[in-house]
């Protein structure tokens, strides 16, 4: 929907930055125009009527709110902003009389625009009866901050899809394989395969319980002498280094957990309604 407003806008000139900003200077050949003043409301709280159809003042107010700051609420905005609102009606009524209405592409679309407008309704209100409190906040910064744990761990991993295979390689690392060599050739975790099985800096908490555990237990330079089985397949891997990392401050990190615990929830609401819903 923002896009749609933001190419309605485009149209008129409104989103164009620099000329808000600083108004184009007259030329010799272009006299000096005071900036245009907005009309006041009419009767009803509409911003203007074209051809006897009101323009809402409404319409205005949400399409300043709509850019989040991004324009300053002044009255050479506001002028524009009542210039595209009239150009749109005056368009929309053409569209009605041209019989575009009853197309079924663009009732689709338009039916379209209206759902998505009822839904993220439905969310904001969800939303705001249903707020991530501090506690909650709280809570869950303890949770991550106890799973992160005091260090995290640079490793390597080979993943095969059988125990056999992973045996055969754990075979050729003790006759004097170089890992990073094996694991390009037969790992089939395509993202750590082209680093030599390179994972990067992790805390445990980033992998699966049955691969952080064996990692943890190794010294740094050693690999697990027995295949490791998580939900991906068969791996062995490999201990490069470890060190002390730093938990970023509730403070640093409170919006960014503020935002997944709400999506977190949107989520599960969807869920909740979608089980209830009788979807054939």
């Amino acid at each position: 929907m923002k896009n749609r407003i933001y190419a309605a806008l485009l149209v008129s000139g409104l989103l164009a930055g620099p000329a808000l900003a600083q108004p184009a200077l007259p030329t010799k050949d272009t006299p000096k125009k005071e900036a245009p003043r907005p009309k006041p409301a009419a009767k009803g709280g509409a911003l203007a009527t074209v051809n006897g159809v009101a323009v809402p003042q409404a319409r205005a107010n949400l399409l300043l709110q709509q850019q989040g700051g991004r324009l300053p609420d002044n009255e050479q905005t506001r002028a524009m902003v009542r210039e595209e609102l009239v150009n749109r009606e005056i368009i929309a009524q053409e569209a009605q009389r041209s019989g575009l209405a009853k197309n079924p592409e663009t009732q689709t679309q338009v039916d379209m625009a209206r759902q998505e407008v009822l839904v993220n309704a439905y969310i904001r209100d969800w939303v705001r009866k249903n707020p991530v409190s501090e506690a909650d906040v709280a809570k869950e910064y303890e949770r991550a901050k106890s799973q992160a744990g005091d260090k995290e761990y640079k490793a390597r991993h080979i993943l095969v899809e059988n125990e056999d295979q992973a045996k055969g390689l754990i075979a050729e690392l003790k006759k004097g394989g170089k890992f990073d060599e094996l694991a390009s050739k037969n790992s089939k975790d395509p993202g750590s395969a082209a680093r030599g099985g390179d994972l990067d800096w992790n805390v445990p908490g980033t992998f699966d319980s049955q691969f952080s555990d064996a990692m943890v237990k190794l010294e740094k330079g050693k690999y697990t002498e027995a295949p490791v089985r998580t939900r991906f397949g068969w791996h062995i891997i490999q201990l490069d280094d470890v060190r002390g990392v730093k938990f970023p401050a509730l403070n640093e990190v409170r919006q960014r957990i503020s935002q997944q615990l709400t999506q977190s929830r949107i989520e599960q609401m969807v869920k909740g309604l979608r089980a209830k819903a009788k979807v054939e």
